[in-house]
């Protein structure tokens, strides 16, 4: 449970880099809806994966070049997870774009990352 607690701190933070860089390319950029919310998760997901190995997971001591293969993996199917959910519920549903965004990362962090960056990305080894 604590981990949980603390992916979803780290999931918040990453959250606000995400939202504040889709909000600003969106508003003062001019930027379409969709290619700002793919950018502003690729900022959101450079945020998470620090944070992730160093304080949620502890696992800074594993080879970086390793781990941030298998964390852009796994972030490669989020990217499309977000962007297609995106899409989705501003192009199709009609919904604001925040509350898209909003709706989409929640329901993506718990169902897919969660549980892939706890028993795949910073997956440790006990030792006996």
């Amino acid at each position: 449970m604590k981990t949980f607690l603390k992916v979803n701190i780290a999931a918040i933070i990453a959250s606000i880099g995400d939202f504040g860089f889709t909000v600003f390319l969106k508003q003062i950029g001019h930027i379409d809806v969709v290619l700002a919310s793919i950018i502003g998760t690729i900022f959101g997901g450079m945020i998470n994966f620090l944070i992730g190995r160093v304080w949620v997971f502890k696992t800074s001591e594993t080879n970086f070049s390793e781990q941030g293969k298998k964390y852009f993996l796994i972030w490669l199917g989020n990217l499309f997870l977000n962007a297609g959910g995106v899409y989705f519920f501003i192009k199709i549903m009609g919904l604001q774009y925040l509350i898209a965004k909003m709706i989409t990362a929640i329901t993506v962090a718990i169902g897919y990352n969660y549980p892939l960056q706890k028993g795949y990305v910073f997956k440790t080894v006990d030792k006996k």
